[in-house]
């Protein structure tokens, strides 16, 4: 493990330690306070922030897009505060934490015993929901983990996932698809965060008028094992409470090839995630490249050395 690693892990590691033991005022402040002096030193992920809000609110002026991007910080750190602390909340905390619209679509899916596929993007709090899920629905589910690096900062967020229970799996080094399939098929809920896919097997969409890559899992899982698939977004607003929506269920076409299929099917996924986002663009967590654009340096201000980086 490299020095950096070791420290990566050792940060992470106070803050599920030390931040959960904390009043939840003072959380919050500690949360804005970090969040205020990372968007000062516009880093790398603050530029890539309000790049990515450039695409979602065109017309926005610099000093709109300054102003998303600090309250995105904001937003992005109420959600680490809120993670680091959901260990240490009551099970009433957690189901009065969350409140959904149109969650009847999740109810009715799973009464059906088809299995349920819930797809989210990277907007507020999404251990929060799947917390509230398997509190207040009394539901478990399955998800899936990125490999981080190191290997104890990944062991440290699935046993932290497992603790508010989730069934993690592995998203590489692992037979993942056939377990969730399983999982389907017996009626499950499987949760996944699918806003952003960079490798090869991505689905081209169109997201806020340019091409972006989206994960296939999702519609493939849907289409393979009957399971309904349903959109969910997420969002703050001034309250303690996070809000949410469960979006219609994303029909698995008639007819097409499967791969057709799989790009309506995750088009669709996209067109809801859209909606959700441009309503709600602070409380989209995106400080990574999306769009198929950003991943020629040369086409990406974000990566210019001369703007600083973090």
């Amino acid at each position: 493990m490299s020095a950096q690693e070791r420290l990566t892990d050792a940060l992470y590691g106070l803050g599920w330690g030390t931040v959960k033991k904390l009043p939840e005022p003072v959380a919050v402040r500690l949360g804005r306070t970090i969040a205020d002096a990372a968007w000062k030193r516009r880093g790398k992920g603050v530029l890539r922030l309000e790049s990515n809000y450039a695409r979602v609110v065109p017309d926005a002026s610099p000093q709109r897009l300054a102003e998303l991007s600090r309250a995105g910080m904001r937003s992005y750190l109420r959600y680490w505060m809120e993670s680091f602390r959901l260990p240490a909340w009551s099970a009433e905390r957690v189901k009065t934490g969350f409140d959904p619209k149109d969650v009847h679509y999740l109810t009715e899916g799973l009464a059906s015993g088809k299995g349920v596929v819930l797809a989210l993007p990277h907007l507020g709090n999404w251990d929060l929901a799947g917390a509230w899920v398997t509190t207040k629905l009394e539901t478990p589910f399955t998800t899936v983990a990125e490999r981080l690096k190191p290997e104890t900062l990944y062991d440290r967020f699935v046993a932290y996932r497992e603790g508010l229970g989730m069934e993690v799996l592995p998203h590489s080094g692992g037979s993942a698809f056939g377990t969730l399939a399983r999982r389907l098929r017996d009626g499950g809920l499987v949760c996944l965060v699918a806003d952003r896919d960079l490798s090869a097997s991505g689905v081209e969409v169109k997201f806020f008028g340019e091409t972006a890559r989206m994960p296939a899992g999702p519609a493939l899982l849907a289409q393979q094992t009957g399971a309904l698939l349903l959109p969910v977004t997420l969002w703050y607003d001034d309250s303690p409470v996070m809000r949410g929506r469960v979006h219609p269920p994303v029909e698995v076409p008639e007819t097409g090839t499967r791969a057709e299929k799989t790009s309506v099917m995750t088009q669709a996924l996209a067109d809801a995630f859209a909606t959700g986002i441009a309503e709600h663009p602070e409380d989209w967590h995106m400080l990574q490249r999306l769009w198929v654009a950003d991943l020629d340096p040369a086409l990406d201000p974000a990566l210019d050395p001369e703007k600083g980086s973090s």
